[in-house]
């Protein structure tokens, strides 16, 4: 029987919005992180979301938008998930930020301005660990640092903080320089990859990475995501 942690194939194709037959191709690979025990595959949750993170320079635009339909939160607005978690006064142009370990410090106190962050010590532990274990830098100078797992107990309610960097800092081993930051705190996987996958299909819009880019204030920063949103539907 699945739990919420465990997962059967047919349990995991919901999940990412994927074809059964895909997904079947993709274990019998091992290009999923998954089991079989007695003849039947079985997927863990946290694996399953790693994987996914792991995926993220991967994924098509599709598969983008078949994960984020699958993935419902009534954390968020759902025409404006990002933007809906994501306040001007949650965003810094530039960041006050030189080193990978101040950008994150950074984030979780833009983040705290919500009053939402119950215990940012914590929070900023996971999300440090997390960054140790595997980079979130992403090609094209982006990273999306979050904790490895949800954490209830120390958010009060899911969040997002943006901060760019005028010059870029070294944040992913050979990715080269970082200067667009989003800082994920979710209270559940479900709102985790709702997000992660919104982000994959802003990501992909021609020019909007550019016009983040060119934002000179918080609030120029946050209409350009909530203008972006309103093209994806």
């Amino acid at each position: 029987m699945s739990t919420p942690q465990m997962m059967t194939i047919e349990d995991l194709s919901r999940y990412m919005g994927r074809d059964l037959r895909e997904v079947e191709k993709l274990a019998a690979k091992n290009l999923i992180p998954g089991r079989k025990i007695d003849g039947k595959w079985t997927f863990q949750l946290n694996e399953i979301r790693t994987w996914i993170e792991s995926e993220f320079d991967n994924y098509s635009p599709d598969e983008w938008a078949n994960l984020e339909t699958s993935q419902q939160s009534e954390d968020v607005d759902q025409d404006f998930p990002v933007s809906s978690l994501l306040t001007p006064a949650n965003i810094e142009i530039p960041i006050q930020a030189r080193t990978k370990r101040s950008v994150l410090e950074r984030l979780v106190y833009l983040a705290g301005k919500t009053w939402q962050v119950w215990s940012p010590d914590e929070v900023l532990k996971a999300v440090v660990e997390r960054e140790n274990a595997n980079s979130t830098a992403l090609e094209g100078g982006i990273a999306i640092p979050h904790p490895g797992k949800p954490m209830p107990e120390a958010v009060g309610e899911s969040v997002i903080s943006f901060g760019r960097s005028i010059n870029g800092i070294p944040f992913g081993g050979t990715r080269g320089l970082t200067d667009l930051f989003f800082l994920i705190l979710c209270r559940d996987n479900t709102t985790h990859l709702q997000i992660l996958a919104r982000l994959g299909r802003l990501f992909l819009i021609p020019g909007f990475v550019a016009q983040l880019r060119e934002a000179e204030t918080p609030e120029d920063a946050w209409q350009v995501i909530a203008d972006a949103e309103k093209t994806l539907g």
